[in-house]
């Protein structure tokens, strides 16, 4: 099959995740539809399964036509940013002159950990989060100290709190990662918990890095704060991205965000750090940012009613499944301990219901017996993954 311009893709405008069959999504050769066996129904890397934004598609296609295939420059991405954050969320606090372009979000991260840590320094984190913080951090010979979020999914003070102490210990230097929202739990942190870390931060003087890639992915009922916005986070870090919201996973782009008093520390980023974003990407992201607003809201309605029909097809089916509605990202965290399926129940699932889920353990403390879902996927085959994964239990 052939298409001759953008316009004649499959797709659905009011509704982009149904806009695909499972033939169609399974002649795509990216990791999601690749890593497993061709019976295997993939629910677990977070790619969704839609067509692009027709601006960005545009975009990229002109690109291509014109031979525009070469190196990354300018701040048209930030600017773009800046104009999104404003009118999306009401925040001026992307200021062009404190930004960066990074090669991606987790990229971008290190590279602003690095500007104020050094060898053998301490990170926080909160886990269970998403598992390539722990290997980028130990990668970059940083010491992971564990803040767990609470039962409910939630930032817990006094755990922040025991984390900063051990972490800065014996006057080291230490910088705490905060996923915002939250990968894997789907937490929307609010602007009063923020604001309680940021708090923190300044008390022990530890510097905060946001990964911030799902800000875009915010449902119905919750709010995105950025952490930037907060009092006492002018010394923190923002790395944004259409990443995720416009699934340009594979179009590598970010943008790194100072606050006002980290500029100096942007400063001494190396110039190396910026050769990693791909030119296509910047050119994908700056479209989506800049015209993609309302295709974001389709896929937006799309995922709040996923995210019903998930809780509904739990409770037929999978009623020992516990499920905390995320309310953000694309991502569900699924409690399957009652179920007697062990550490690891995304194994179960897969070889004996051939639906593949991204196991808990990976995410650290609190993943055991735990796995994501990702249902950025049409209602049909939603309903095909929570079936095979009934089907699997003994």
């Amino acid at each position: 099959m052939s298409y001759d311009s953008y316009d004649e893709m499959p797709g659905d405008e009011a509704n982009p995740l149904r806009g695909l069959s499972l033939d169609e999504l399974r002649r795509r050769t990216s990791a999601k539809w690749r890593a497993y066996p061709p019976d295997v129904l993939p629910l677990w890397v977070a790619e969704m399964d839609v067509m692009p934004a027709a601006p960005v598609a545009r975009a990229l296609t002109e690109a291509v036509a014109l031979g525009d295939t070469g190196y990354a420059t300018g701040t048209a991405y930030a600017e773009a940013l800046d104009a999104f954050a404003r009118k999306r969320w009401g925040w001026d606090g992307v200021a062009v002159e404190r930004t960066a372009t990074v090669a991606d979000v987790m990229r971008g991260s290190v590279e602003m950990l690095k500007l104020v840590t050094g060898p053998g320094d301490a990170v926080v984190v909160n886990p269970p989060v998403y598992p390539a913080f722990f290997g980028f951090l130990e990668h970059e010979d940083r010491r992971v100290v564990e803040a767990p979020l609470g039962p409910d999914g939630r930032l817990g003070a006094a755990a922040l709190e025991a984390a900063f102490q051990q972490a800065t210990a014996g006057g080291r230097r230490a910088a705490y990662l905060l996923c915002n929202p939250h990968n894997p739990t789907g937490t929307v942190h609010t602007r009063a918990e923020l604001a309680a870390v940021a708090e923190l931060a300044g008390a022990y003087g530890v510097r905060v890095v946001a990964d911030e890639i799902h800000a875009p992915l915010v449902l119905p009922g919750a709010e995105y704060v950025p952490y930037l916005s907060v009092p006492g986070a002018e010394d923190a870090f923002a790395l944004l991205s259409a990443s995720k919201a416009w699934n340009l996973a594979g179009l590598k782009a970010a943008v790194a965000v100072a606050g006002p008093a980290a500029a100096d520390d942007l400063a001494r980023l190396p110039g190396i750090a910026g050769h990693g974003p791909s030119h296509l990407g910047v050119i994908a992201h700056t479209a989506a940012l800049r015209d993609g607003a309302e295709w974001l809201d389709a896929v937006l309605a799309g995922l709040d009613e996923n995210r019903r029909l998930l809780g509904e097809l739990l409770e037929r089916h999978l009623p020992g499944v516990r499920y905390l509605r995320p309310e953000g990202t694309y991502l569900a965290w699924l409690d399957c301990r009652a179920l007697g399926l062990g550490d690891d129940p995304a194994a179960v699932f897969l070889e004996r219901g051939r639906v593949a889920l991204s196991g808990g353990l990976p995410f650290r403390t609190g993943g055991a017996g735990h796995v994501r879902l990702n249902f950025a996927t049409s209602p049909e085959l939603l309903t095909e993954g929570v079936r095979r994964m009934a089907a699997a239990l003994p």
